[in-house]
């Protein structure tokens, strides 16, 4: 997610900012929004290990909510991390118990090692978990008996969020924060914002700093203010 300091370079010189508190979103199993675009995707991970096959692909938009799925998969099966490179023990890894390989498409792998990871899942079985914005077929493959395996995995495709699934995410930031809008702001941020959860992260995170920065409250024209200096801003009123 973009940080709020280099998403905000339209900040007036004499604005003064509060300190940085944390805030620790709710990101658990039981704190996610699950919508008709995800719901095949939490179907799978709370299947688990009773998967349809041992290596699993979550693939979807930036800000879709891989990344939360692939967390509370992690916690739930006790996975480790690997990346599939040169000089990696990833597939000695992957004997021993259930992996989870995020962002392939931009993090890069080597054939070889990624081969050598499925396999070791498959005749172990273990479990892998990869994430990525593109789908199999688009990934840079050139060993045939890898491009087989891939085949063979579970793919699940994760949406762009929609506005319902978007609105319950504003408010639920918000509420992490222990604010409380109104409905028809939610809705005016919606229909002006780019549709993903990363951004939505980055508008709540600006205009709760904004707002503590100026000692006011959460208001329309904050929201339109912020919306503006993101690029975010779509038709008029």
């Amino acid at each position: 997610m973009n940080d709020v300091k280099n998403a905000d370079p339209k900040r007036k010189a004499g604005e003064q900012l509060p300190l940085a508190f944390s805030h620790d979103a709710a990101t658990g199993r039981d704190d996610l929004l699950v919508s008709e675009r995800l719901a095949a995707a939490v179907s799978i991970v709370d299947a688990w290990p009773s998967w349809p096959s041992p290596v699993v692909i979550l693939a979807g938009p930036v800000g879709s909510g891989k990344s939360h799925l692939a967390g509370i998969w992690k916690e739930l099966s006790g996975a480790k991390v690997i990346h599939p490179v040169a000089g990696s023990d990833a597939a000695i890894t992957a004997a021993n118990g259930p992996v989870l390989f995020e962002d392939v498409d931009r993090a890069g792998f080597d054939d070889v090692k990624l081969f050598h990871v499925i396999n070791s899942v498959r005749e172990n079985g273990t479990s892998l978990l990869m994430t990525s914005r593109l789908w199999p077929m688009s990934w840079p493959v050139t060993l045939a008996d890898l491009r087989s395996r891939l085949k063979a995995a579970t793919i699940v495709e994760i949406g762009e969020p929609d506005e319902g699934l978007l609105s319950q995410v504003i408010v639920k930031l918000f509420a992490d924060r222990q604010l409380y809008i109104d409905d028809k702001l939610v809705l005016y941020i919606v229909n002006r914002m780019e549709r993903s959860l990363s951004a939505a992260q980055t508008i709540v995170e600006r205009l709760d700093r904004l707002a503590l920065s100026r000692g006011t409250g959460i208001t329309r024209s904050l929201a339109a203010e912020v919306l503006n200096e993101l690029g975010n801003s779509g038709l008029g009123d």
